[in-house]
């Protein structure tokens, strides 16, 4: 499937006791169904940047990301399915043998290039970026984790009928999704954000300079939630690993340690807790990621921490 297809995304509903007995209705959007390495969310994020950097004439992509980066590896599989060179600027010095997430961009004919974390911070200044061209050449620049105008513009196909939810609710790496979707919702949802960053507080300038700079609009039907972050990104506990291996279990969702299985967590204690009213419908966002969980089941092996695949 090609970026400018439109992708049949399926709802799958939740039915658990908790949920009975609170009287709320809990849906998922697959969006990890859309396409088998350009998953979730970055399907959606790439979408309009691929084309128009096709547009301009540009045969080059060039991003960033960590070690273990959903971005790198969509934008890697997006930009061999499209004929693009593609080049991933990685966070931190190089180690052998390479993790499985660079090992597969890798071989979708990515070229790697890594950096020092102080270089890396300074991945949005414009000189910086200046000299990236020199060094490559030619090249069409998507931000860390893909979140810009465009990316927003993609992201507002995700939910086709958000007026059918009293909630959305989605995982926030930096923001672009969230910020896609308020744009859908027009004040009339709660949308409720899961940081996956501990300290998420500044998110909100985030997700407002994307809509003002997409549509001009700002949006005040939102909550960033902090609670559940685990002790920072890609952090995780047993607790957390084994809330994600009995969802699977249960429902046969897999869902991902660094956002969606967060965000799950997160919605059922926040059922359990009350947060929703009697009769509440919640629509959460499956975004994908779950090509990390190869890599995290390698970083934590140590630590006796396993999430189970098929």
């Amino acid at each position: 499937m090609l970026l400018h297809d439109i992708p049949d995304i399926g709802l799958q509903n939740i039915n658990m006791p908790l949920l009975r007995e609170h009287k709320v209705q809990l849906d998922i959007l697959r969006v990890d169904k859309v396409h088998s390495e350009i998953s979730g969310n970055k399907w959606f994020k790439l979408k309009y940047n691929l084309l128009e950097a096709g547009t301009q004439g540009y045969a080059t992509l060039l991003t960033f990301g960590g070690a273990f980066s959903n971005h790198l590896y969509a934008t890697a599989a997006a930009g061999k399915l499209h004929g693009f060179k593609t080049i991933g600027i990685v966070r931190g010095e190089k180690t052998l043998p390479l993790n499985s997430t660079l090992t597969y961009a890798e071989a979708q004919g990515m070229r790697l290039e890594f950096i020092n974390r102080d270089a890396y911070r300074r991945r949005g200044e414009a000189e910086f970026q200046q000299r990236l061209v020199a060094q490559f050449g030619p090249c069409y620049i998507l931000p860390e984790g893909g979140s810009n105008r465009l990316a927003v513009k993609g992201c507002t196909e995700i939910v086709q009928k958000p007026e059918n939810y009293d909630y959305i609710s989605c995982s926030i790496g930096t923001g672009g999704t969230v910020a896609g979707i308020l744009e859908k919702t027009l004040n009339k949802n709660q949308l409720l954000g899961f940081s996956a960053l501990k300290g998420g507080n500044f998110l909100y300038d985030e997700i407002n300079t994307l809509t003002r700079a997409y549509s001009g609009n700002h949006y005040t039907n939102y909550r960033i939630v902090e609670d559940y972050h685990f002790g920072g990104y890609a952090k995780a506990n047993t607790e957390l690993v084994n809330f994600i291996n009995q969802f699977k279990q249960l429902h046969q969702i897999q869902l991902d340690p660094v956002y969606t299985g967060k965000m799950m967590y997160g919605l059922l204690d926040m059922v359990e807790k009350g947060y929703f009213s009697t009769g509440s419908s919640i629509l959460a966002i499956h975004s994908g990621g779950l090509q990390g969980i190869t890599g995290f089941n390698e970083r934590f092996q140590k630590k006796n921490l396993r999430i189970l695949v098929d």
